[in-house]
């Protein structure tokens, strides 16, 4: 008898709709319930591709006695937390607050009022190194409530007393200067693994927005340092198994510090900001390998993630079926040297082997290997890996394949769309520009209403019922507006100004800067949740002002570039202390300092031939933030085409910064010079 989530969109609640732990949605009705009963809420909070979620479930929510337990005296609620990031920053902070650490599965335990009185993550079924087993918490957590019942609303108290305090203050609301993003750097060169790339140690994962930092910190000052960091990081990664070397794309994470065994989902969104980064890296130095990597990529998210609808798919499952019934962990993507020869032919396996670091010990589990690029200096037979790559692939598509989670997360759509647009743009790849115009074109039609709200996700082409949040208004604003730079059509930068309009009303602190993630009349939790660090993705906070500054280029707004300048305080704050873990907000800073620069292209047609040589050479310009407008003399699509004339007939580029412009040009190489191309 399948329980209420039967009726969910989300992927990851439909997983558990058919478990006998008589689950709610995260609702009214739930806290309700639990008040009237006189019980507490378990709080579980998963998403559909992690690992640890599908095995606490198998083990404890799949078991008809702890259910039984469950249902008699607790009220269980399953949160997705891909849909309700709100809900997931609140309790997460919490549970971190109280423990040290976090991680998903995430149980926590509430009071009716909502209130958190017990944490933790995975729950084993039997007690397991120093681990209390599941059942032994739940009865402990029942004790504590029936016997116990003041000593709980005092911690539950205390904790929300204790969040409450915890208000961000990050001194004045300025932005960064040279010196906070010379002293970022300098941080960042000390937590780097020079042996290996990328920062810090085990698990390793890949640093897309510092990258994006770095590339910009290079264009505009010429380190040289930062650039090294970012060319190694990223190759590194692309030799790694972190990377796909047959189907492309980038796995979450890496399990150990030389990027070889990876934890096999593979996101969205670290896909749309690696397929950015590589782009931008080849962008700044014609590397090959960076070239590959992006098209890899964007040819990975659109063969594989993109739905029906034209948008794109959340994530790919790390397990997969084995080919004997079970579910294993990377089973679709590790090879032996025995699979090798099955498909290849001793001496083609052999290559393969060798080309590949695949090994009779193996480097993942049961003698498996890691598909990876050890070999740096041998020369091999193009013709014959392209032949190797392409049989392994073809039987790989033979294997059960990773289940998709098809819900679409506006903000990770946002992502997708600036990467393709841009990554498009770089390669003369028409193609990726249409998927990025085709899930915007969705964005548009099924997550933004008459008011320019936008939910948060949508699945089969309907809207789900929850709010966007503030990286949800951000993200999808920066993809409007890498499309409008790309595509010429001033519909994406009005539509990114209504987004960020919003973003002004809703979620931003008119007086000191601060933003929120969730809006003013959004939900009321027990705290208003606001992170200005990174973490998989873009802080909603730094994308935000991010977004706010490229639209004040572009439109000469100047709320949105005061607002963008405040929200940047919090960079000032920590980009010094904390780099590694504010990376987008740095990228924003190096903006800001060089200007950003604004770049109208006038032509007599969009289709013209010299149009589109200056239109290119401008998208493959290195000045960070930089923003380009690109139309007919006259044309109201874009503020920055006003009063641009063609010069004697031709077409024409203009470029400024701060309130300054350099003289027109007709010349591409001008052009680039201009723009640090």
């Amino acid at each position: 008898m399948p329980n209420r989530l039967a009726h969910e969109t989300s992927p990851y609640l439909l997983q558990h709709a058919d478990n006998p732990v008589d689950w709610w949605p995260w609702s009214e009705g739930a806290f309700e319930e639990a008040g009237k009963r006189n019980v507490p809420v378990l709080l579980s909070v998963g998403y559909s591709s992690c690992h640890w979620c599908h095995v606490m479930a198998h083990e404890s929510f799949e078991d008809q006695e702890t259910a039984d337990y469950l249902n008699a005296h607790f009220v269980s609620v399953k949160v997705d937390r891909e849909e309700r990031p709100d809900v997931d920053a609140v309790y997460m902070e919490a549970v971190q607050a109280a423990t040290g650490q976090g991680g998903w599965p995430m149980t926590v335990f509430l009071t009716p009022e909502a209130e958190p009185f017990y944490f933790g993550t995975y729950f084993p079924p039997a007690p397991r190194q120093g681990m209390p087993s599941f059942r032994q918490v739940l009865e402990g957590v029942h004790s504590a409530w029936a016997d116990r019942r003041d000593e709980v609303a005092e911690v539950a108290g205390k904790i929300v007393r204790d969040l409450a305090g915890r208000e961000i203050s990050y001194g004045d609301s300025r932005a960064p200067g040279e010196e906070q993003l010379a002293a970022a750097l300098l941080g960042l060169t000390r937590e780097y693994d020079a042996q290996r790339g990328g920062f810090g140690g085990a698990p390793k994962f890949p640093p897309s927005m510092v990258i994006e930092f770095l590339l910009r910190h290079h264009a505009r000052t010429g380190a040289e340092g930062a650039l090294q960091m970012a060319q190694d990081t990223c190759e590194r990664m692309a030799r790694g198994g972190i990377y796909d070397q047959l189907g492309g794309g980038f796995a979450r994470y890496s399990v150990d510090r030389d990027w070889i065994v990876p934890h096999f989902e593979k996101m969205l969104y670290d896909n749309a900001l690696l397929c950015r980064v590589y782009a931008h890296l080849w962008r700044a130095t014609g590397s090959e390998l960076a070239r590959r990597v992006a098209l890899e990529t964007a040819d990975f998210m659109v063969r594989e993630l993109r739905t029906s609808e034209g948008g794109f798919a959340s994530a790919l499952d790390a397990d997969s079926d084995d080919g004997t019934g079970r579910h294993v962990e990377g089973a679709y993507y590790v090879w032996t040297p025995r699979q090798l020869a099955e498909v290849l032919g001793s001496d083609d396996a052999e290559l393969a082997a060798h080309y590949f670091g695949v090994t009779e010990e193996g480097t993942f589990e049961e003698g498996a290997s890691v598909l990876q690029l050890p070999q740096r200096d041998v020369v091999f037979d193009a013709d014959r890996i392209a032949s190797v790559k392409s049989r392994l692939l073809e039987a790989r598509a033979e294997r059960p394949a990773p289940g998709r989670d098809d819900k679409v997360v506006a903000a990770w759509n946002g992502l997708a769309i600036a990467a393709l647009a841009e990554t498009g743009a770089c390669f003369d790849r028409p193609d990726l520009v249409e998927a990025a115009l085709g899930a915007a074109d969705l964005l548009v039609r099924l997550h933004l209403d008459d008011h320019a709200r936008l939910a948060r996700t949508s699945k089969d082409d309907h809207a789900g019922a929850n709010a966007g949040v503030l990286e949800d208004y951000a993200d999808v604003a920066e993809g409007f507006l890498a499309l409008a730079s790309v595509t010429g059509e001033g519909v994406w930068l009005e539509f990114a100004g209504f987004l960020l309009d919003h973003v002004l009303v809703q979620f931003a602190d008119e007086e000191s800067g601060a933003l929120y993630d969730t809006a003013a009349d959004a939900e009321k939790l027990i705290r208003r949740p606001q992170d200005p660090t990174d973490n998989a993705t873009p802080s909603g906070w730094s994308a935000a002002a991010g977004a706010l500054l490229s639209y004040a280029a572009q439109t000469g707004a100047e709320p949105h570039r005061t607002a963008a300048e405040k929200a940047l305080g919090v960079v000032k704050a920590l980009g010094p202390r904390v780099p590694r873990f504010i990376g987008w907000g740095l990228a924003v800073g190096e903006a800001l300092l060089d200007g950003p620069r604004e770049v109208a292209v006038v032509g007599p047609a969009p289709d013209d031939p010299g149009t589109r040589a200056l239109h290119r050479t401008a998208l493959l310009g290195t000045a960070p933030g930089a923003v380009v407008a690109m139309g007919t003399p006259g044309s109201d699509e874009f503020p920055l085409l006003a009063d641009r004339p063609l010069s004697n007939g031709e077409p024409t580029a203009y470029v400024c910064r701060n309130f300054t412009c350099d003289a027109p040009t007709t010349d591409s190489d001008r052009l680039r010079s201009q723009l640090g191309g």
